[in-house]
């Protein structure tokens, strides 16, 4: 696991940005796992960017996101398709088609289970861009989830609701349910970026890269992947320092 420290969230959404570019420009045909919330904010503005700046051809890409809240229609304000939309894909050249997030209307497991088939089909993930909670979820895959999960509707925690309320009016319009893919999932994938910033996610990136690999904290899975990223700024990093230096 490679940790990068960077100043602040600005420096951060230029060097992931950056980061996925490049892997653009090397393949244009690259299967790209992405992410929502407000950590990738910065990402896609700058992709963005760049993108106009330097015509880069997004024609031939693929993309699927990690999760999507259970009983939102994906023209809902909330939901995340609405949210990539707005964020990224309405302001680069990427065919609609290409883009996958899970659909909230998804009623059982098997229909959710269907996501993974998909990816395979597609070539599978190149590389997964992930934010990180509080609690160590990645995608929506809270404390406890199995290893070995794959795409599935998940329960949030409180924890998640309450951090999540902050995009919504109140914490009672928060979904309690989401589609999500797996632990297994975003290990299948080649390549994996994770991105946080702020105070509130140092305990959360000391386990990532101190902590003991189990259940409690999710993000440890990612111990076990040979080929990952960490970006974080130095609020986020404060704790995995301290530990390191220990």
């Amino acid at each position: 696991m490679k940790l990068v420290i960077v100043k602040d969230y600005n420096e951060l959404g230029k060097i992931t940005g950056d980061f996925i570019l490049e892997k653009v420009k090397q393949n244009p045909n690259v299967i790209l796992g992405l992410a929502t919330g407000s950590s990738p904010i910065t990402t896609y503005e700058y992709i963005i960017e760049k993108t106009k700046e330097n015509n880069i051809d997004w024609s031939g890409v693929k993309t699927f996101n990690l999760d999507e809240y259970v009983g939102l229609t994906p023209d809902h304000e909330q939901s995340y398709r609405y949210f990539m939309e707005k964020q990224l894909f309405e302001h680069i050249n990427i065919k609609k088609e290409n883009t996958h997030v899970p659909n909230g209307l998804w009623k059982t497991n098997e229909e959710a289970a269907q996501y993974d088939e998909e990816i395979k089909k597609a070539g599978g993930i190149d590389l997964q861009l992930l934010g990180i909670g509080q609690n160590g979820h990645i995608g929506f895959n809270e404390p406890g989830a199995s290893f070995d999960s794959i795409t599935s509707i998940v329960d949030l925690t409180k924890t998640t609701i309450e951090a999540n309320s902050r995009f919504f009016e109140k914490v009672s319009d928060v979904p309690t349910k989401a589609v999500s893919m797996g632990l297994k999932s975003i290990m299948n994938s080649k390549e994996i970026i994770l991105i946080a910033s702020g105070a509130n996610k140092t305990e959360a990136i000391k386990h990532l890269i101190k902590g003991e690999i189990g259940t409690e904290w999710p993000c440890t899975v990612l111990q076990n992947h040979p080929n990952v990223t960490v970006i974080v700024d130095q609020e986020a990093a404060k704790e995995a320092i301290s530990a390191a230096n220990k």
